[in-house]
């Protein structure tokens, strides 16, 4: 999925200390095309810095993600933390797991906390048990637990959760940048979403995104050397043009402007980040204000999220970047799942939510990342943005979201792997596929996947086949599932 020229590649001996360490050449690549390719991935993961805080943090004084006792995470210094936790996590898992894949705080664990947890406890509290979360997934990481099950899962469920990480990622670029939006309740219609506005491009962002993708698509068949970083930087820059002129503000005063960040010239480059979250968590405070059982299905519940959401995105990258073996099996994987559980721990550490492989890292991949030399790239400059907020906050969605839309295009050929004509193989990759973007959640996806695997190939005269885990891990899915039933019993 290279966008480069054969010449980059025919250097077949390491040239440097650092392509020895990090196995650039081995891997095919260049250090041009890892630096090309983790700036793509900071621009179609930057977003992260502006929405996290909007998704956790909170004004004082307003109800809006407050905590039991009414106090909020304020906004700016959520957005450092983000940065922050962002930046180590990525360097860090670069230099030891070598692998393209930059963390931040995940999404849909952000919101889980927002939404279900925080409203119980204390907002430290609430870190307090990402924190134990993260020490869980790390030990299960260690013992290889982790690993096995990452092992245990048929090749088809691999491709079909690779293809289906395609299918999300291209639906959170349709959704970011506007050119899909939900029908509201009060429409009268059973329509849950339609294209634009009244099934009609009828935004100026709308109609960037539009040019994005048919730009970056014919500059991907061109071949042309970093052509979604081009991509990303003409956009923004006609995005720019355009505010000038049509003065859009944001889609909160006006349902047809920018989706978050307005593409305009910022009033000032940059400020010293206020870090003062970092530290305040309480890891035993939950146990203790909503009781151990309570507190406990919390942590069931981020668990499951982090552990499936993790390994789907590893697999779905790991086959992108071509680094998998003939079975979907990443090489040292362990090492790669110990650091990414640690992101969990870091995350509630920072109190920025979680921290776990992006899926827009597939962007970076696309642009020929290959090493962890790529996240170094975007680590730093995570780091750097903690300063420069209201520099990178430039790029609006609209700009950085086509690049979502051309990698899910080159992601969903993974179905190729797929023999769809075996009915007990189709239908749990399809919904493994198509769960993820509709219901906003790669660990959904696998869930419906191995259970219905599990059972079609039960139906067979095949229990035996299955690998003991799937059964294990296909039994959690069920209690995953049915966790709000649960929590109303011990309630």
């Amino acid at each position: 999925m290279a966008i480069e020229s054969s010449n980059d590649t025919e250097q077949k001996e390491p040239v440097s200390a650092i392509d020895r360490y990090f196995k650039i050449t081995q891997r095919n690549s260049t250090i041009s095309r890892e630096i090309r390719g983790g700036l793509v991935t900071f621009f179609t993961m930057a977003y992260i810095v502006v929405l996290n805080p909007i998704i956790i943090g909170g004004v004082p004084g307003n109800a809006k993600n407050a905590d039991v006792l009414g106090d909020v995470l304020p906004m700016a210094q959520v957005a450092a933390v983000t940065a922050l936790v962002a930046g180590i996590m990525s360097i860090v898992f670069g230099l030891v797991a070598n692998y393209p894949f930059a963390i931040a705080a995940g999404l849909g664990i952000n919101s889980l906390l927002a939404v279900s947890i925080a409203p119980q406890v204390t907002w430290p509290e609430a870190m307090g048990l990402v924190v134990v979360d993260g020490i869980i997934i790390v030990l299960l990481a260690v013992t290889g637990f982790r690993s096995a099950v990452f092992r245990a899962i048929p090749g088809e469920l691999k491709a079909a959760i690779a293809a289906g990480i395609g299918a999300f990622i291209a639906f959170i670029g349709f959704v970011d940048a506007g050119f899909v939006k939900r029908v509201p309740d009060a429409a009268g219609t059973t329509v849950p979403v339609s294209l634009g506005i009244n099934n009609s491009i009828a935004t100026w962002p709308a109609l960037l995104f539009v040019f994005g993708v048919l730009f970056m698509g014919i500059l991907v068949v061109r071949k042309v050397r970093g052509g979604l970083l081009i991509g990303i930087v003409v956009t923004t820059i006609l995005a720019m043009i355009v505010e000038q002129f049509a003065d859009l503000d944001s889609s909160v005063a006006n349902p047809k402007g920018w989706s978050l960040n307005i593409p305009e010239i910022p009033s000032s480059i940059g400020d010293v980040p206020n870090l003062s979250l970092v530290g305040d968590v309480d890891v035993f405070g939950a146990f203790t204000r909503i009781g151990v059982l309570s507190a406990s299905v919390l942590v069931f519940a981020l668990v499951l999220s982090n552990f499936f959401d993790a390994m789907g995105t590893m697999t779905g990258l790991g086959k992108e970047a071509e680094l998998s073996d003939k079975d979907g099996n990443l090489p040292n994987i362990g090492k790669a799942l110990v650091v990414e559980g640690t992101g969990a721990i870091a995350g509630g550490v920072g109190s920025a939510s979680s921290n776990t492989v992006f899926v827009e890292s597939a962007s970076g991949i696309a642009e020929g990342a290959r090493t962890g030399l790529a996240n170094i790239v975007t680590g730093v400059l995570f780091l750097i943005a903690m300063f420069f907020t209201p520099l990178y906050s430039v790029v609006p969605l609209e700009a950085a979201a086509p690049a979502l839309v051309i990698v899910g295009a080159m992601m969903i050929s993974q179905v190729r792997d797929i023999d769809l004509t075996r009915f007990d193989y189709a239908l749990p990759c399809f919904l493994t596929i198509v769960v993820m973007p509709f219901t906003y959640s790669i660990a959904n996806g696998i869930g419906a996947g191995f259970i219905s695997w599990v059972v079609l190939a039960t139906a067979r005269g095949k229990a035996r086949s299955i690998h003991p885990l799937l059964w294990i891990v296909a039994a959690v899915f069920v209690l995953y599932f049915a966790k709000e039933p649960i929590e109303n019993l011990i309630d």
